[in-house]
């Protein structure tokens, strides 16, 4: 009676509990061990360290669930209800985290194809500066002036980016105007004494001197010199200095707008204002 109650009732229940115990230890020591060699495979593919981390622990998380539910399952009981609440669940809180999910698929898409990384200087949305970190949620830049922005991933990567720091090399564009007595070439010339003395500007590929237009009081040049895009910060201002000593030193004139007032009088009203 006693071993037809324990084969009958206690021994399918110890195997199951065995079998479930097994299957959770086994899990968890799988997702333990698994979890440095999906981190060292996925770093070698040269995505983010935080990408990395990331994946490492939803693909460990989802694994123990699953693991938990074979568990469960081995016991009797009815998983296809847990299945449904979680994912009832997940609906639920993916519907209340819509802007965070869309912020955190913006940063998976951000360290993946890399439109810009840590250290370079971006303008996007109306808003520029240094990124310093890149998150999961937020991006975090230095602007000019040393304030800290967070922005959302979202707003980075549904706007236009423009990356300063991407080329090695950057075109300089400056506006310099001569006045119409001036001889163009000899402007021209002096120009390009300035370019040469300033080891700064590359020579491949070449500076470029172009007259844009005949202005209301100077003949307008566009100066397009080529230059390292570390240089940049102030270079522009060095060389407008330059090309000013320069004209002055040779008689080219930067003309500036001038308003000349003249009168006229009346034929009958002169003669009056003489006899006075």
């Amino acid at each position: 009676m006693e071993e037809s109650f324990f084969s009958v009732y206690l021994l399918p229940w110890i195997i199951k509990i065995l079998t479930a115990v097994a299957i959770a230890a086994a899990g968890y020591f799988i997702a333990k061990a698994g979890a440095p060699w999906l981190n060292r495979l996925l770093s070698r593919t040269g995505l983010d360290r935080m990408l990395v981390g990331f994946i490492v622990a939803l693909a460990r998380t989802a694994f123990l669930l699953f693991v938990a539910i074979a568990a469960l399952s081995q016991l009797g009981l009815d998983t296809t209800s847990l299945v449904a609440l979680i994912a009832g669940a997940g609906i639920a809180v993916g519907l209340a985290l819509k802007d965070s999910l869309g912020n955190f698929a913006a940063g998976v898409m951000i360290l993946l194809f890399r439109p810009f990384k840590a250290g370079d200087f971006i303008i996007t949305s109306g808003l520029m500066g240094t990124v310093n970190e890149i998150g999961i949620f937020h991006t975090r830049m230095n602007t000019p002036d040393n304030v800290e922005l967070i922005v959302p991933n979202g707003q980075l990567y549904s706007a236009a980016i423009s990356n300063y720091s991407v080329r090695d090399t950057r075109r300089l564009d400056l506006a310099v105007g001569i006045d119409y007595g001036d001889d163009i070439a000899r402007a021209k010339d002096l120009i390009m004494e300035v370019f040469e003395q300033d080891d700064r500007v590359l020579k491949e590929p070449a500076p470029v001197i172009l007259v844009d237009q005949f202005g209301a009081s100077s003949v307008d040049l566009i100066v397009r010199p080529w230059v390292r895009a570390a240089d940049m910060p102030v270079i522009k201002s060095d060389l407008q200095q330059q090309i000013k000593e320069t004209f002055d030193a040779n008689g080219i004139t930067i003309p500036f707008p001038q308003l000349v007032v003249s009168e006229t009088r009346n034929e009958e009203e002169a003669p009056k204002a003489q006899s006075s």
